[in-house]
């Protein structure tokens, strides 16, 4: 398949990656940052696309070679002409102490993290590590998505992570966010 990848958008390449995908019979989850540039409108950018499947390297091979991408590493595939690069972090999917997550939003043949787990995703890296940007990429996400800010907040209380969520609540609240 040729694609002109120069200047291709993030989501239009989650999508055509995920339907090649969807062609293979291969389920795949897009998550992490690329979720953030998308539900962000690209506030944020990431420069990778993480997706979570159970498909093995020997499976995957074949289809990002039909998409042009060679791999770079074991679990890293990069093509020459595209500035972003994909990478398959082992499964399952888990945010947090929280897993498998098993329901997903779909943006034609991309199925990615919802917004509120995306929103979960970022702060976890916030609670465990205060990554800072992993922190406002999360108030990206809630600013420009609709997200069940009840289920973060008691995520976030089974996640030991309480002061941290009042934080980022208040950061929300100064946005004319609700909780």
């Amino acid at each position: 398949m040729k694609i002109d990848l120069c200047n291709i958008d993030i989501k239009d390449l989650a999508i055509i990656v995920s339907s090649e995908f969807e062609k293979n019979n291969i389920s795949a989850v897009l998550v992490g940052g690329a979720c953030v540039s998308i539900y962000s409108y690209n506030e944020y950018l990431s420069m990778d696309l993480n997706y979570v499947t159970y498909a093995t390297i020997k499976e995957l091979k074949p289809v990002m070679s039909n998409l042009g991408f060679f791999q770079k590493s074991s679990r890293h595939f990069e093509h020459q002409e595209c500035r972003f690069f994909i990478e398959f972090p082992p499964p399952p999917i888990a945010i947090g102490y929280e897993f498998p997550i098993n329901r997903f939003h779909r943006i034609k043949s991309l199925k990615i993290l919802t917004p509120t787990d995306s929103v979960k995703d970022r702060l976890a890296a916030y609670y465990n590590w205060n990554d800072q940007q992993s922190l406002d990429q999360a108030l990206m996400i809630v600013r420009k998505q609709e997200v069940n800010l009840k289920e973060v907040k008691e995520w976030s209380e089974g996640e030991q992570s309480l002061e941290k969520f009042n934080r980022f609540k208040s950061l929300l609240t100064k946005t004319n966010k609700k909780i």
